[in-house]
């Protein structure tokens, strides 16, 4: 049975793409989610008014990889000591947050995160945010596999 994952790392379209290449992750949406409006669109997300974090659903057969392993990729593409950025990306709808689905997916969010702290990779405090998911909100279809569709694996992250 497939399991969903949903996170935060800033802009999604590099997210996105990072997840793309996980063997056993079988299908990626951008969105939004975490915020107070319905349906937003980009434009109003892109405000700073929405509440809303540019986000990543990721579709994935546990059996092939695990949410541990998904959490380490998480974990890898973005900077969590960046309080409502990512780069040059400015805002609360870039901010560092895992979304659980369920309580052990929050275990394990919570542990990696954790982990991370105590490891001493970071010399600033990992600011991560974990929350129960919200609504999930699809962008709009030209932000879906942006980067693929334009023949580039990364973005100025």
């Amino acid at each position: 049975m497939n399991a969903k994952a949903m996170f935060g790392a800033g802009c999604f379209w590099g997210v996105e793409a990072a997840f793309r290449k996980i063997p056993g992750v079988l299908a990626t949406a951008v969105g939004y989610s975490g915020g107070h409006v319905a349906n937003p669109t980009y434009r109003q997300v892109c405000s700073d008014t929405t509440g809303h974090a540019e986000v990543v659903e990721v579709e994935y057969d546990p059996a092939r990889v695990s949410y541990e392993q998904l959490l380490a990729v998480f974990w890898e593409n973005h900077d969590p000591t960046q309080l409502n950025r990512q780069g040059p990306d400015i805002g609360s709808q870039y901010r560092s947050v895992i979304f659980y689905y369920d309580e052990a997916q929050k275990a394990a969010a919570e542990a990696s995160k954790a982990a991370l702290e105590a490891s001493g990779r970071y010399r600033r405090p990992i600011v991560t945010a974990i929350e129960p998911a919200d609504t999930f909100w699809r962008a709009e279809e030209y932000h879906q596999q942006y980067l693929e569709k334009r023949g580039l694996t990364t973005c100025h992250r």
